[in-house]
Order: C-alpha cells, then sequence, then structure tokens
C-alpha cells in the first residue's frame, strides 16, 4: 500500500505537523509504504501553471517529482488545518497544481485545529474539492482539537485526547486502505472510463 499524507501549513509554529506525522506512523506500524508531502518544505510557487500545462519535460523537478508521486499513490490523506471556517491556502495551492493525476483513488480527511472544533469546518470544505478533483473521500475522518492536548511535539498521542485519537485511527486506516485496494484493483481490470 503506498499512501502519501499531504500537509499545508506554512505558519512559524506549526502544531498540525504533530498530526501529520501520527498519520504517517501510524499507516507505517500497519505496513504501509507512507510519505510525509509537506507543502511547505515543497515551496511550491502561487499556481500560475498547472503540471499538465507545461510542455513534457519542462515542467519544474518539484511539480515533475510530486506528479510521478501522486500517480504511483494507492489514496491520499489531507491533513488540514482550519483558517477562519477553510481550507489552508498553502495545502489548496498545492493541490491545484494537479488534476488528473489525482483521479480513481481515494481520500481520506485529517482535521485539526486549537480549538474544541478540531477544523471539521476545513474537513467539509475539502470533502467537496477532493471530489471534484477526482478522488473518492472516504467517509472516515480524524478531527483532533484541542491538538496541542492531543499529540505531543513528536506526535505521540497525550491526555484522554490523545487516548481517543488512537481508538478513532484504526477505523480510519482501515476505511482508506479498503477504498485504495478496491480502486487499485479495479484499475488493474479495467481502465478508468476517461
Amino acid at each position: 500500500m503506498n499512501l502519501l499524507v499531504f500537509y499545508g501549513s506554512y505558519r512559524r509554529d506549526r502544531m498540525g505537523i504533530r498530526l501529520a506525522d501520527f498519520v504517517v506512523d501510524g499507516f507505517e506500524k500497519r505496513g504501509a509504504d507512507c510519505e510525509l508531502i509537506d507543502a511547505k518544505a515543497l515551496d511550491l510557487p502561487m499556481l500560475d501553471r498547472m503540471y499538465k500545462e507545461y510542455p513534457a519535460g519542462t515542467a519544474p523537478d518539484a511539480l515533475e517529482t510530486l506528479a510521478r508521486k501522486i500517480k504511483d499513490a494507492d489514496g491520499f490523506v489531507f491533513v488540514t488545518g482550519e483558517y477562519n471556517w477553510g481550507i489552508q491556502p498553502g495545502l489548496k495551492n498545492l493541490t491545484d497544481h494537479f488534476l488528473e493525476e489525482w483521479f480513481w483513488r481515494p481520500a481520506a480527511i485529517a482535521s485539526y485545529s486549537s480549538g474544541r472544533f478540531s477544523g471539521v469546518r476545513a474537513a467539509l470544505a475539502w470533502h467537496g474539492t477532493l471530489s471534484e478533483m477526482g478522488m473518492v473521500v472516504i467517509s472516515s475522518a480524524l478531527a483532533v482539537g484541542p491538538i496541542a492536548a492531543t499529540l505531543d511535539a513528536n506526535g505521540r498521542p497525550t491526555g484522554d485526547a490523545g487516548g481517543h485519537l488512537e481508538k478513532a485511527f484504526p477505523r480510519f486506516a482501515a476505511d482508506l486502505e479498503w477504498w485504495a485496494e478496491a480502486a487499485r484493483s479495479q484499475r488493474a481490470k479495467t481502465s478508468p472510463p476517461y
């Protein structure tokens, strides 16, 4: 199982990276090949030209590499904070550089915030966005808040909230794995309709 975990905060004191690290670690413990794709580390420019709009072989190296990883992946996890009831601009910018590369694969959403709403409003916005981009968004979700009371600086669960997260993760992971396996099997049998 080849999974990519996307994280998009550009803020100085990023708390959501704790959740991204927890998710990567959790899937790796389940035997998946799981890689964190950090939008800040990639530092893509604001969208001017999508990957597909470059003549073959002329896209920047970062886009070429990421396009290949996305095409090779079986599924995706989007770790998102909530900014003023909306989605993180860094993560949205990263995803918008691609389109067909996302098609016919499942996506899961893990949201967080510093408060008790756990980023669920951003998760709701992401659901429609990811669906429009050709992904099947699974019904299971992780919602973490307050993030500082749930995961320590190393992404390890702490306190009661961390215990709840540990209990919720297996179902979340199994749901994504099931859809990833189903989509991979179907892609091997039948070419996508377009």
